[in-house]
């Protein structure tokens, strides 16, 4: 941080005790002219960190307790929002804040709006603490974010209505077939986790043939408010079947609902289940450096993201070695073969696509 070096002449045949009260006067002095507003004047506190997430507080606030806990006398500052358009009302803040920064860290429970952030040139550039062999799509190519504990887009069954397990939809792509018209759901794909997957989806399938499918979705699929609300229907028994992600589908299973959870296009010529991360980032000219880098490193650890996995959250680990829950794992009757995508790539379409699908989905929601 820039000082301002002041001269003063003293007195040297004056005792050196007078010189702090000396000091003190000349603060006072700067303080009535207002030149101790000047930003080179300004020492920031390190005792506070400002994080930004979308993450769920019931997962996030035990990891920053435990934060807090780890680096007292740093405390977090923690800025939650709870809404369905959470992630983009948190992005568009940071945005707004561009020129006098307040949030330090964001913490992303999804990528889109990360790497968003990150073409406007508003992430840090800095060297994380992960292992070499960090999957590539899991890190910036410019190493302003990284990727930890990944959720899957999964498939919700309710088995009462679909008993036999041979009938289930295995597919993504079902959500457009017309044998399921009205009975199957997806979340507005404007917000959150469905808009990554969508971009994602754009992206491998190409300007003609997803613009038709999206088109076939919306007149065939029920359009809700959020992932959540899939799972709530699906379990209801209001739906057949949706589109969602782990912890939701989890979450009804735990609640004692009739439902199953299928890893989506699983078969060789088929796409494989898309795993959505986390992302953590530094913002630039954030107002406590040195703080942001430890809570950033702490939410990357290991241990941090093995909470995320072994609890309620049911994700995926990235971290050689870190325990998957059993809750999870029991979901599996093999290894899951994830969707190649390269994010960054892929969301570059967001701008345009985001503009046709508020216009082709909008009637459902």
């Amino acid at each position: 941080m820039n000082t301002v070096k002041v001269k003063t002449n003293m007195n040297t045949r004056k005792k050196t005790h007078e010189a702090p009260s000396l000091m003190r006067s000349f603060r006072r002095l700067l303080l009535l002219l207002g030149i101790a507003t000047l930003p080179a004047c300004v020492r920031r506190s390190e005792s506070e960190v400002v994080l930004y997430t979308s993450a769920d507080r019931e997962f996030a606030a035990p990891i920053l307790d435990a934060f807090d806990r780890a680096h007292e006398p740093t405390t977090v500052a923690r800025q939650f929002d709870v809404e369905s358009t959470k992630t983009v009302g948190l992005v568009t803040r940071i945005m707004e804040e561009s020129k006098h920064p307040r949030c330090d860290v964001f913490w992303n429970s999804e990528i889109l709006h990360t790497i968003r952030l990150q073409k406007k040139g508003l992430l840090r550039q800095r060297k994380w603490n992960i292992p070499a062999a960090w999957p590539e799509n899991m890190l910036a190519q410019d190493g302003t974010w990284v990727g930890i504990a990944g959720r899957a887009r999964v498939l919700i069954v309710n088995t009462e209505r679909l008993p036999d397990k041979d009938q289930w939809p295995t597919s993504v792509m079902e959500l457009s077939a017309p044998k399921w018209k009205g009975n199957c759901g997806l979340a507005f794909p404007l917000f959150g986790t469905t808009t990554t997957h969508f971009v994602v989806l754009a992206d491998l399938l190409g300007e003609e043939k997803g613009d038709a499918w999206f088109r076939e979705v919306a007149s065939n699929a029920v359009v809700l408010s959020g992932n959540k609300q899939v799972a709530q229907a699906v379990a209801s028994g209001e739906l057949a079947w949706g589109l969602t992600d782990t912890d939701d589908v989890m979450v009804e299973k735990e609640n004692g609902k009739k439902v199953a959870m299928v890893f989506p296009d699983q078969k060789p010529d088929e796409l494989g289940t898309l795993r959505i991360p986390n992302t953590v980032a530094v913002i630039d000219r954030g107002p406590h450096p040195v703080a942001a880098s430890l809570l950033a490193d702490f939410l990357v650890s290991k241990k941090t993201e093995e909470r995320l996995t072994m609890g309620n959250a049911a994700q995926f680990p990235l971290w050689p070695g870190a325990s998957e829950a059993p809750s999870i794992r029991a979901q599996e009757e093999k290894s899951v073969r994830w969707m190649k995508v390269n994010f960054e790539k892929a969301a570059e379409g967001w701008e345009r696509w985001s503009a046709r699908w508020k216009e082709i989905f909008a009637k459902g929601v």
